[in-house]
């Protein structure tokens, strides 16, 4: 304690000691930069009378904000999902607020965010608002499936003129290794359950096994299978029509404008120019976050309703939620304590949690699945919201809950289990090197990658698996209340879409952060025309606090060195008024950098 406050002292003497110019460059950049480590746009000071709202997707899509400040700079006005369906809902209900403009063709959000989204849209322009949405091109030289399944909920859509539609579906490859690996002396010992489990496949197989095949191709034809009803809905075709479109795809401007798949060709300016005169005089362009910012906040009374993420591949550790510097994990102690804060907490009456992992440590998600099968013992609610991915175990931690909410392309299921290692022991004797060393105990160096497993190593690993496998198994029928041989014929590594899911008995309703919401406050007793208090556990960290850890190394648990560092904070805030001078005249903060898609049937 008395390091950090001797830090943050030294700190506050050199800012007083120091005169003339740094002086005010230090108070400048206090205030600039501090204040938008949140990563959040500016907060408007007022709602103009006639907005148009801006949904802008190149700004990137995430489900939760970074601890890490440097990281939530660098993200910088990326759309939280949940907050812009939020802001969404409530601009439905705003006079102010006269038509939406979608801006799409950038970033690579996943299929059930995009599906969340276009709900949203749709129940915005069911108030009987205009939607227009534009894109510069809908995949240049690449896919653009996603956004347009988004722009299609719009009532015009434009595209430049010398943009492409790249609606040309799904595809999902890999490598396969065996030959060289074999080539190249290494052994790849891997076991699963069962065939549909193909995690490992690329070490073990030259090519595809035919029952992961069937498996993965049926999941890619229910996700477009939905975005071409949705689409064909919406753009007033036939689905046919449409499907046989996709297959033909991509189309030139002109073209696609023939067809009946875009209403305009232009450029934003003119874009912009037509929503504002359609808004009316004075009419300004306001960006999603400005406008929920400047939008009356939280209920301050209200039943609490605790939200807990469960974000990335499972580790039996704390998490990590860093996509700029680090990478974004679902750390099972901290999840398994903010949960068990959550239901232990009186004043919670549910439990919202989002699950969006393709799973990872077994024992780590039986720390989590504990904890939310001790909320369904202690008969507090708990409602799981999927996102893009919650299969293996993150279908695993979800099993028990009172309802599980998935939205149609979520990809789950996976109920499986696949382990080995790869043994380089061929290689390292072509190599000319010679592993040697000693160890105590017989089964020491049983992963070692310097020997293949021994008979009996490889009969326990299988002992091992077949337990792993029954226990997930019987875990999943007990949370579902399913037969064993109903999760068998469901199991057995198989993926599911959302929608397949629920006619499984996998899940049990179709939606997003709303719909399950819904179903907390019904579970919980709240009746459905109650605002709630949705309070996030853990408690989120202010940005100061959390680059002072991350610089010093630790958490900071001192009250007084917490007390002292949210002063700094304060004085950052009470000059954020100069950062939002400096936005103004810093332009478009749009990025232009290529962004490669790394999440599920991202364009």
């Amino acid at each position: 304690m008395t390091r950090i406050i001797m830090f943050l002292l030294k700190c506050l003497l050199g800012l007083f000691a120091t005169v003339g110019f740094l002086l005010i460059a230090g108070i400048a950049a206090t205030a600039v930069f501090l204040p938008r480590f949140d990563g959040l746009e500016p907060a408007a000071s007022d709602v103009p009378e006639e907005t148009v709202l801006l949904l802008d997707l190149s700004r990137g899509l995430i489900e939760q904000r970074p601890v890490n400040p440097l990281a939530r700079a660098s993200l910088g006005h990326a759309l939280v999902l949940r907050e812009a369906v939020e802001a969404l809902e409530a601009a439905g209900r705003d006079d102010r607020v006269k038509a939406l403009v979608i801006r799409a063709g950038w970033g690579a959000p996943g299929l059930a965010q995009v599906q969340e989204l276009r709900d949203a849209v749709t129940e915005f322009r069911a108030q009987g608002k205009p939607v227009t949405a534009f894109a510069e091109t809908f995949g240049e030289a690449g896919n653009g499936t996603l956004h347009y399944f988004l722009a299609s909920v719009a009532g015009e859509v434009w595209m430049q003129p010398s943009g492409d539609l790249g609606i040309t579906g799904f595809a999902l490859q890999q490598p396969f290794l065996k030959p060289l690996l074999e080539e190249i002396g290494v052994r790849a010992q891997v076991a699963q359950r069962e065939e549909y489990k193909g995690a490992m496949s690329f070490l073990t197989e030259d090519g595809l096994p035919e029952p992961q095949r069937r498996n993965l191709l049926r999941y890619l034809e229910s996700a477009l299978g939905q975005i071409v009803t949705a689409v064909a809905e919406t753009r007033d075709m036939e689905a046919g029509t449409l499907r046989s479109l996709i297959d033909r795809a991509p189309f030139r401007g002109a073209e696609a404008q023939r067809l009946g798949l875009v209403d305009r060709l232009g450029y934003w300016d003119e874009v912009e120019a037509l929503v504002l005169e359609a808004a009316g005089p004075g009419a300004e362009i306001l960006p999603l976050q400005a406008y929920l910012r400047a939008a009356p906040g939280p209920v301050a009374e209200g039943p609490v309703v605790a939200l807990v993420h469960g974000e990335g591949p499972i580790v039996l550790a704390g998490g990590e939620n860093d996509p700029v510097f680090g990478r974004v994990t679902a750390g099972a102690v901290d999840i398994a304590q903010a949960l068990s804060d959550a239901i232990d907490d009186p004043e919670v009456e549910a439990i919202l949690f989002r699950v969006d992992s393709p799973g990872g440590s077994y024992v780590g998600s039986d720390t989590i699945w504990r904890e939310v099968q001790r909320a369904r013992d202690l008969g507090k609610p708990l409602v799981v919201t999927m996102g893009n991915v919650a299969a293996s175990g993150g279908y695993f931690v979800s099993a028990p809950a009172a309802a599980i909410v998935a939205q149609p392309g979520t990809l789950t299921g996976s109920i499986g289990v696949v382990s080995g290692k790869v043994s380089l022991r061929e290689l390292w004797a072509d190599l000319g090197v010679n592993w040697d060393g000693v160890q105590a105990g017989r089964r020491a160096a049983m992963f070692s990658p310097n020997a293949p497993f021994s008979r009996e190593e490889w009969s326990w690993l299988q002992q091992t698996l077949d337990a792993t496998y029954a226990d997930f198994t019987g875990k999943v029928a007990a949370g579902r209340g399913l037969s064993q041989d109903a999760v068998q014929a469901v199991a057995k590594g198989q993926i599911w879409s959302g929608s397949d899911a629920k006619e499984a008995g996998l899940v049990d309703a179709l939606g997003g952060y709303r719909k399950a919401l819904n179903l907390a406050k019904e579970a919980a007793g709240i009746d459905a025309g109650t605002a709630v208090r949705l309070r996030p556990f853990p408690e989120p960290r202010d940005p100061f606090t959390a680059l002072l850890e991350g610089a010093l190394g630790g958490e900071i648990e001192s009250p007084a060195a917490l007390s002292l560092i949210r002063s700094f904070a304060r004085l950052a805030q009470a000059l954020a008024p100069l950062a939002e001078t400096v936005e103004l005249l810093n332009g478009d903060p749009r990025s232009h950098s290529l962004q490669i898609p790394d999440t599920v049937l991202a364009d």
